[in-house]
C-alpha cells in the first residue's frame, strides 16, 4: 500500500507511478482521482525465478518515487502453466523434480516425478494442488527413479 496515512496529494502519486514505470517495472494502478487517499494501492509485477523473492529492493523504488513509507501487502503469484513454474512450485516446497508433460485422451497430463523422502516433508496433497493450480491441467506425482 502506498502512503497509508493519506498524506500524498494526487500528484504526487500519478508522479511515483510514472517514476516507477520509468525505471522498468510493470506497475498495475488506478488513477489518483478514483482512489480514496488512504486505500492507494499499487502492484508491482515481476519475475521470481522461482527462488526467494526479494521484496526489499522493490519497497526501495516505492519508497524514492512516491517519497513516503510503503507497506507491503499481499504477495500473488502469476503462473503462466509452464514447465518452469511446475519447477518454481517445487523450489517453493523446497524440492527438486523432473517435469514430463504428455497428452492422453486429448488432454495434457504433466507428471511430476520428485525424491522418494519428499512425501515425508511436504503432504503431497498441498503439493498436489498447488502444481494444478500453477499447470492448470492434470498432474500426477510419482517417485523419482533411484
Amino acid at each position: 500500500m502506498i502512503d497509508p496515512d493519506g498524506r500524498l496529494a494526487a500528484g504526487a502519486y500519478e508522479a511515483g507511478l510514472r517514476a516507477l514505470e520509468y525505471s522498468g517495472l510493470e506497475v498495475i494502478a488506478g488513477p489518483a482521482g478514483r482512489l480514496p487517499e488512504r486505500r492507494r494501492e499499487i502492484e508491482l509485477i515481476v519475475e521470481d525465478g522461482g527462488g526467494e523473492l526479494r521484496t526489499g529492493p522493490y519497497l526501495d523504488e516505492c519508497r524514492a518515487a512516491f517519497g513516503v513509507e510503503p507497506e507491503l501487502g499481499v504477495i500473488t503469484y502469476v503462473s503462466r502453466g509452464t514447465d518452469d513454474d511446475a519447477l518454481g512450485v517445487l523450489r517453493r516446497f523446497g524440492l527438486s523434480g523432473e517435469v514430463v508433460r504428455t497428452v492422453e485422451d486429448d488432454e495434457e497430463v504433466v507428471t511430476v516425478a520428485i525424491p522418494r523422502d519428499a512425501g515425508r516433508r511436504v503432504p503431497e496433497s498441498r503439493l498436489h494442488t498447488a502444481l494444478e493450480a500453477a499447470l492448470n491441467c492434470e498432474v500426477r506425482i510419482v517417485a523419482a527413479p533411484d
